[in-house]
C-alpha cells in the first residue's frame, strides 16, 4: 500500500509540477520567514541535563543555597601591595552598578584580610615579623614621619652612613639595593616601575598567590543573547580601563569563570558558523555535481533540501521553542542525512531515465524501484533519533525530537518536490549507464573470496575489542574550548593551584558542626589533600599571635604614628635628598670589589641621574616608590591592631560565602594530586560519593555528567537498535534480513570505537553526538544494499546503488568535515568523529555488506546495457 502511495504521489506531483514547486516555495518562504522571527538560542549550559536526576537536585540545592559567582575576576600585578590597591579599587568600581552586578565580592582580599593578615600566619612566623618590625624601628619612624622620596632618600641615605660607621655590612643591604636599582632603571628607561616594600622587608620575592587577588562577581545574564554575559564581561572591562589599573598599578584584570568561557566558546561558534555553513553548502553543491552530472537535477535536490531544511527548523522552534547547544547541530545532520534521499532518488532516476526517454516514466519507475528502501531508510533514521526522546540528556533529546521529525520531512519533499522539480526543470536524459563498471573485478573478486573476507573482519574487529577497555571519555569541558581564548588561559594558570581549580567537591549539610564532622571524615581519604569549612577559617593560636603582635604595636607604635608629618617636598628638595643619597652611597661603596659595592655604585649613578632629569620622571619615581610605601604603613598599623577572629567578628559576605541564612552550612573537599586530570577527578569524585552520597561541586558534576551522558547513548543507542530491529522485522518479515542490516552496522560502531582508542581520541560531551548519525547514515546505507539484495539484484558494487551511496557519504562528510578544520577543539573533535564514523559505515556498507548477504535468493541480474532481464531461482 505505501509502494503504491508513493508511485502515485510522484506521479502526481510530476503531472502538477507548477502548482506543487509554488506550494514549495511559498513553504519555504513562510518557514523561512517563521524561523527568522522566531529563531533563538537557549545558551543555557546547566540546561542541557535534566534537572530530575539526583545529583542535578543537589547540585541546585547548593547552588540555590550558595549563588555561584559566574565571573571570577583575575587582578595581577608585579608587587603585593599593587595587587591589592587595584583589587581593591575595581571592586568598589564593580559595586556601584548593581543592573549589571548582582553582588561583587573580593574572595581573598579586603579590609578583613588586611586587619588579620598576621593572624593566619604560623606562630614561629608572625614572632619574626615582630622582632623584624623592632629592628627597622629607625627606619619605620624616618618614613612615616616623611613619606615621600625625599624621606626615602634620607632613610637609604641612615644606611648608607651606618655602613660608613660600621655598623652595618655593605652586603647587608645588597637586597635594598637591588630592589631601588631595578625600580630607577625601570623609571629612567621608560618602563613601567614598581617597588615592593613588602618584598623588601621579607626579603624574598613574593609568592604568586600575593600577586593575585580574585573578586566573584554574580552577573545579570540574559539567555536570549547568544553571549549571555557579554554586557557584565564588556562593563567589567570598561571599569578596569576607566580606572587606568595598568598605569596606576601596573595591573591587569583577567574573566574566567563559567560565564566569560561559555561566552568565548559561542563567540569562536558563532564565527566559525558562517564560515563552516558555506564551506558545507559550497562541498556539497560540487559533489551533487559530480554525482547527478546536471546542474538541473542538482538545482532540484537543492530546493527539495532547502524547503525541507526551513520547514524542520520551523517544526523544532514549535516543538522546543528554542535550540540549544546540541539540538543546534540539526543544520549539519539535516543536510548530510536529508541529502542522502535525494541523491538515492535522482540517481536512481537517472538510471531509469537510461532505459525510459520518457521523463514521466522515468519517474515513475525511479518511485517503483526506490520508494520502498526509501521509505524503509527514513523510517527507520527518524525511529533511530526518537530513540533519544527519553534519555536525560536534554540537549540530545530534543535533537532526536527535531531531527527525527526532520528525517520524515526530508522524505516527505524527496517524494513530493524533486520529482516535481524534475519535471518542472526537464533534465535531459542520459547516454550512458549510470554506476560503476570498472569495479566490477573487485565485485568479483570479492564474492569469490566471500567467506575469508568475512572471517578475516570479524577476526579483525573482535581482536580490537580489547582496546574499547581504554577508550576514555573527556569528562573536563574546558578541553573542548579554544586553548588561547583569554578565558581558558586564565583559568588554566588557576587550575594549577588546587585551592582556585574549582574541580572540587562540596556538602550541603544541616549545621556547621555537621559540616566539621563530615570535613573530618572526608580529610582521612588518600584522595582528598585537604577540607575546608567556616570553621577552618578561624586562625590557630589566635591569643599568642595578638600578644606579639600587640608586644610590637607597643614598641613600634610611637615611629608608625608621629605625632607631625612633614609637608610634600618640593622638587628641589627631592634633588637635594637625592644628590645627597648619590654621595653618601658611593662614598660608602668606596674602592669595593664585591657585590654589595658594585650595586652601590650603579645605584648612585642611577641617583645621580634621576636628579638631574626633567620633574616628570622624578613624579614617576615617587610614584612608584611612595604610593606602596603609603599604603603598606597604613596596612602595617592594620595589622598590628588585630582583633580576635570569630565567625561573630567575620564579614557577612565571608560567612554568608559558608552558612546560608537558615543555617545550612557549606563544605569543600579538595583533590590530591593535578586536578586536570580526568582519572584523578574520577577517584576523586568516586571516594566522596561513597562517604558522602550527597556531594555535589565541580569535580562530582563532571563525573555525574559524564556517566548520564555516557548512559543516555547507551540506553538510546539500545532503545534505537531494539526499535529499528522491530520495524525491519515488520517491513522484511525475516530475522536473517534484519540481521544482515544489523550486523554490518555494530561492525562500523564498534571499529570506529576501536579507531578512536588507536589515534587517540576520546570521546567527549560534544562528538559523542557523531554516534547518532553513524546510527542514521548507516541504518540508511544498509536499508538500500538489503533491499536492492532482497529485489535479487547481484553486482551491487558495481550498481548505481553503491554510486548513490558514495557521493551520499562524500556530501555527508564535506558538511561534516568542514567542522573538523575548525579553530573551536568541540566543533573540531566533532567534525573528526563524525568523518570516522562516516567513512566505517560507508565501507561497511560498500564493501562488507554486499559480501554478507552472498548471492541473493532469486537473481534478477539486470543489464544496464541492453535493459534485459534474466531471472535465475536459487
Amino acid at each position: 500500500m505505501i509502494h503504491s502511495a508513493i508511485i502515485r504521489i510522484v506521479d502526481f506531483c510530476a503531472r502538477n509540477r507548477w502548482t506543487i514547486v509554488i506550494a514549495g516555495a511559498l513553504l519555504m518562504i513562510g518557514a523561512a520567514a517563521f524561523d527568522a522571527a522566531r529563531f533563538s538560542i537557549n545558551t543555557d549550559i546547566e540546561g542541557l541535563i535534566s534537572q530530575d536526576l539526583p545529583w542535578r537536585q543537589r547540585e541546585l540545592e547548593l547552588s540555590k543555597a550558595f549563588p555561584k559567582k559566574g565571573i571570577l575576576v583575575v587582578v595581577k600585578a608585579t608587587t603585593p601591595e599593587n595587587a591589592e590597591q587595584a583589587t581593591n579599587a575595581l571592586a568598589q568600581a564593580l559595586s556601584k552598578n548593581p543592573d549589571l552586578f548582582s553582588k561583587v565580592k573580593q574572595l581573598d582580599s579586603g579590609d578583613f584580610f588586611e586587619r588579620t593578615g598576621f593572624l593566619f600566619e604560623p606562630p614561629a612566623d608572625v614572632r619574626r615579623t615582630a622582632e623584624g618590625l623592632t629592628r627597622v624601628q629607625p627606619l619605620i619612624a624616618a618614613l612615616a614621619g616623611d613619606p615621600s622620596l625625599r624621606g626615602v632618600m634620607t632613610a637609604l641615605s641612615f644606611a648608607a652612613e651606618g655602613v660608613k660607621a660600621g655598623q652595618i655590612r655593605l652586603e647587608q643591604l645588597a637586597r635594598p639595593l637591588s630592589l631601588a636599582d631595578r625600580t630607577l632603571s625601570d623609571v629612567l628607561s621608560g618602563k613601567p616601575a614598581t617597588f615592593s616594600w613588602q618584598e623588601l622587608l621579607q626579603g624574598q620575592p613574593a609568592p604568586a598567590n600575593r600577586l593575585r587577588h580574585l573578586v566573584g562577581v554574580q552577573p545579570t545574564l540574559d539567555f536570549r543573547e547568544l553571549q549571555p554575559g557579554r554586557k557584565p564581561g564588556e562593563g567589567i572591562r570598561r571599569a578596569a580601563a576607566d580606572l587606568d589599573l595598568q598605569s596606576k598599578f601596573g595591573a591587569t584584570a583577567d574573566l574566567t569563570g563559567e560565564v566569560p568561557m561559555n561566552d568565548d566558546q559561542f563567540s569562536v561558534i558563532r564565527y566559525s558558523a558562517v564560515r563552516d555553513t558555506l564551506t558545507a553548502v559550497f562541498g556539497v553543491l560540487i559533489i551533487l555535481r559530480l554525482a547527478l552530472h546536471s546542474w538541473r537535477i542538482v538545482a532540484a535536490v537543492f530546493f527539495s533540501l532547502t524547503v525541507g531544511l526551513a520547514a524542520t527548523a520551523a517544526l523544532g522552534l514549535v516543538l522546543v521553542n528554542s535550540f540549544n547547544l546540541i539540538s543546534i547541530a540539526l543544520f549539519v545532520l539535516f543536510v548530510g542525512l536529508g541529502v542522502d534521499f535525494g541523491i538515492q532518488f535522482s540517481v536512481r532516476y537517472r538510471t531509469e531515465r537510461y532505459e525510459h526517454p520518457d521523463l514521466y516514466e522515468a519517474l515513475r519507475s525511479a518511485a517503483r524501484k526506490a520508494g520502498n528502501p526509501l521509505s524503509l531508510a527514513a523510517a527507520a533514521t527518524a525511529v533511530g533519533f526518537f530513540a533519544f526522546l527519553p534519555t536525560s540528556y536534554r540537549g540530545l533529546s530534543e535533537l532526536g525530537l527535531i531531527a527525527g521529525c526532520g528525517m520524515l520531512v526530508a522524505f516527505a519533499c524527496t517524494i513530493t518536490l524533486l520529482p516535481a522539480s524534475l519535471a518542472l526543470l526537464k533534465p535531459p536524459g542520459e547516454a550512458v549507464p549510470i554506476g560503476f563498471r570498472r569495479l566490477a573485478p573487485l565485485d568479483d573478486f570479492l564474492q569469490r573470496h566471500r567467506i575469508a573476507m568475512i572471517v578475516g573482519t570479524f577476526l579483525v574487529v573482535l581482536a580490537g575489542i580489547p582496546l574499547l577497555f581504554h577508550l576514555q571519555f573527556d569528562v573536563n569541558p574546558v578541553d573542548l574550548q579554544r586553548p588561547n581564548s583569554p578565558s581558558v588561559v586564565t583559568y588554566r594558570e588557576l587550575q594549577n593551584d588546587p585551592e582556585t581549580s574549582g574541580n572540587d567537591a562540596q556538602v550541603l549539610a544541616p549545621s556547621l558542626e555537621a559540616a566539621d564532622e563530615t570535613a573530618k571524615r572526608l580529610a582521612a581519604l588518600p584522595e582528598v589533600s585537604r577540607t575546608l569549612t567556616l570553621s577552618g577559617l578561624i586562625p590557630a593560636d589566635q591569643d599568642q599571635k595578638i600578644a606579639a603582635l600587640k608586644a610590637a604595636s607597643q614598641r613600634v607604635g610611637p615611629a608608625l604614628n608621629p605625632a607631625g608629618v612633614r609637608p610634600a617636598p618640593s622638587d628641589q628638595e627631592n634633588i637635594a635628598a637625592l644628590q645627597n643619597a648619590a654621595e653618601v652611597i658611593g662614598l660608602a661603596a668606596g674602592n669595593g670589589s664585591g657585590s654589595g659595592a658594585e650595586a652601590a655604585r650603579h645605584v648612585s649613578d642611577l641617583l645621580k641621574r634621576l636628579a638631574s632629569a626633567d620633574a616628570g620622571i622624578r613624579a614617576r619615581a615617587g610614584a612608584a616608590i611612595v604610593q606602596p610605601l603609603i599604603f603598606d604603613l597604613d596596612l602595617l598599623r592594620k595589622s598590628l591592631a588585630p582583633e580576635l577572629v570569630t565567625i561573630k567578628t567575620m564579614p557577612p559576605d565571608l560567612v554568608r560565602d559558608w552558612v546560608s541564612p537558615d543555617g545550612r552550612a557549606r563544605l569543600r573537599a579538595l583533590p590530591k594530586g593535578d586536578p586536570n586530570d580526568t582519572n584523578v577527578l574520577r577517584d576523586f569524585a568516586t571516594a566522596v560519593l561513597r562517604v558522602e552520597p550527597s556531594a555535589a561541586g565541580g569535580a562530582i558534576s563532571l563525573y555525574e555528567a559524564a556517566r548520564t551522558v555516557i548512559s543516555a547513548f547507551v540506553e538510546a543507542g539500545a532503545l534505537a537498535i531494539g526499535a529499528i530491529a522491530i520495524l525491519l522485522l515488520i517491513a522484511l518479515r525475516r530475522l536473517t534480513d534484519v540481521l544482515l542490516t544489523l550486523i554490518p552496522l555494530l561492525l562500523a560502531g564498534i571499529l570506529t570505537l576501536e579507531i578512536c582508542v588507536l589515534i587517540g581520541l576520546p570521546l567527549n560531551f560534544a562528538n559523542i553526538i557523531a554516534l547518532p548519525l553513524l546510527l542514521g547514515v548507516g541504518v540508511a546505507f544498509k536499508i538500500y544494499y538489503v533491499m536492492a539484495w532482497r529485489a535479487g539484484k547481484t553486482g551491487l558494487l558495481q550498481s548505481t546503488l553503491t554510486r548513490a551511496v558514495i557521493f551520499s557519504a562524500m556530501t555527508t562528510a564535506i558538511a561534516f568535515g568542514s567542522m573538523w578544520a575548525s579553530n573551536y577543539p568541540g566543533i573540531s573533535t566533532m567534525g573528526e568523529l563524525m568523518a570516522l564514523s562516516l567513512l566505517c559505515t560507508m565501507g561497511a556498507a560498500v564493501f562488507f555488506q554486499p559480501v554478507l548477504m552472498g548471492p541473493p535468493r532469486q537473481v534478477k541480474a539486470y543489464s544496464e546495457q541492453d535493459g534485459t532481464l534474466r531471472q535465475a531461482a536459487e
